[in-house]
């Protein structure tokens, strides 16, 4: 087995006011060689988007893109004709295939905070596709739950790429095991709140570890804990 600490102090950072990001990989204006991605994890952004505010009509293309609701209330629109509200527990991905446009803005009277990822995508240039699927808190007390996957299903959204995430929500000394295929695979987990001990490395809030070489993740949580898992490929082939 082989691991990679990411500290969350060590993350790069962007401040424009309206919008406040941490992120794990080279991303907009920060640019780490050692951080470029983590197998086809392209991006992981820690964002914080103000009141009224919001992210006006872009494009994007040949990208998998996934928005994970911790605390807010935002507004989706795309050029596909989907117009959306996502709310704390809310999971939306975009495949953007051949191209899209979207917008999503702060629409409540909080601050969102939202985790966006971005994985590259199994296959090129497909139609671009729009989902979205709500898991509460209180739903997940306890329990590790697929909320994403490279598999259609009723439970989850699902993404082109061979890829599982995974949110958990567990008490203080609970020990959650997640295994998957070893081969050409790895595994990127990120504390959310809480901490863990996590394959051997101790974890706390906004901290991640990259895991490969072993097909198991096993997280013994210290105190109340929330997290997510990515599972995904390590090279497209």
């Amino acid at each position: 087995m082989k691991t990679k600490y990411f500290p969350a102090h060590e993350r790069g950072t962007k401040d424009i006011g309206w919008l406040k990001s941490k992120f794990n990989f080279s991303f907009s204006d920060y640019a780490d060689p050692m951080k470029s991605a983590f197998g086809t994890l392209a991006a992981f952004n820690d964002d914080l988007l103000a009141v009224g505010k919001g992210f006006g009509t872009h494009p994007h293309v040949n990208m998998e893109i996934i928005s994970v609701l911790l605390a807010g209330k935002m507004n989706h629109k795309d050029s596909m004709g989907y117009s959306t509200v996502i709310e704390e527990g809310g999971v939306q991905i975009m495949s953007a295939g051949t191209g899209l446009r979207h917008e999503e803005y702060n629409i409540g009277e909080e601050e969102v905070h939202f985790l966006q990822i971005w994985i590259e995508p199994k296959l090129q240039n497909i139609p671009p596709r729009y989902q979205a699927r709500s898991f509460p808190r209180e739903q997940r007390k306890n329990k590790l739950v697929t909320i994403v996957s490279g598999e259609e299903g009723l439970g989850h959204v699902w993404i082109n790429q061979n890829a599982v995430l995974k949110l958990g929500y567990f008490d203080q000394g609970e020990v959650v095991t997640h295994t998957y295929p070893a081969v050409n695979k790895c595994a990127f987990v990120f504390i959310i709140s809480g901490s863990a001990n996590v394959n051997g490395t101790v974890l706390t809030e906004r901290d991640a570890l990259g895991i490969w070489e072993t097909n198991e993740v096993k997280i013994e949580c210290k105190e109340t804990c929330e997290f997510i898992i990515i599972e995904t490929v390590i090279n497209q082939k």
